[in-house]
């Protein structure tokens, strides 16, 4: 069965206040997003991971040693990038969750040092990205960066949070400064609530 783009969970112009216009939402998911699922479709048409998941297809095509993924691998694994990150996001006001606080308080000192390192990673991943929060494979979270469609399925990591760096993401509301895109990305869009589910 195809692969089909998910409806956002809320309104394009729900997160419009707090920094994410309705002409990205429109562009970023009605367009890019779109483009990824109608391209992994046809990339998988007639081939051995048609019909499986997501998850099994990132893992099965990405290759450590490659300098540039296939293109199954880029528009599957831009897919699952997606459907995460509308997620990871609210229009409501979203406290962290007293586990999850306390389980990044332990792993970076606080939670003002885990926003830095997050808004480090993302400013400083080269060209196309994706700053991430994840749980390891032995259990500990760290702060890890991706380069354009790579994603934490890849290393057998749990993305808790996901931040999309490509330009397309923040180009109309913030211009260059992506730094400023960061940090209004954590303090005012995130879901924590959701952040703290994938724990």
């Amino acid at each position: 069965m195809a692969f089909s783009l998910p409806d956002l969970p809320y309104a394009h112009d729900a997160l419009a206040s707090k920094g994410m216009s309705a002409e990205t939402m429109e562009f970023h998911h009605d367009l890019h997003h779109n483009a990824y699922v109608t391209n992994g479709n046809k990339a998988i048409e007639g081939t051995e991971w048609e019909g499986k998941s997501l998850e099994d297809i990132i893992k099965g095509t990405y290759d450590a040693s490659a300098v540039a993924q296939n293109g199954i691998f880029n528009n599957i694994s831009q897919l699952w990038n997606h459907n995460q990150f509308w997620e990871m996001m609210g229009p409501g006001d979203s406290a962290m969750p007293g586990a999850l606080e306390k389980a990044i308080n332990e792993s970076f000192g606080s939670v003002d040092k885990f926003k830095a390192e997050f808004s480090a990673a993302g400013a400083g991943q080269f060209g196309s990205g994706w700053a991430w929060l994840v749980k390891d494979t032995d259990g500990s979270l760290k702060v890890t960066k991706t380069e354009n469609g790579v994603n934490p399925v890849c290393f057998g990591q749990t993305a808790l949070l996901g931040c999309d760096v490509w330009e397309h993401s923040y180009y109309i509301d913030f211009r260059n400064k992506r730094p400023a895109y960061l940090e209004n990305f954590l303090n005012n869009l995130v879901n924590w609530e959701n952040v703290a589910s994938r724990m």
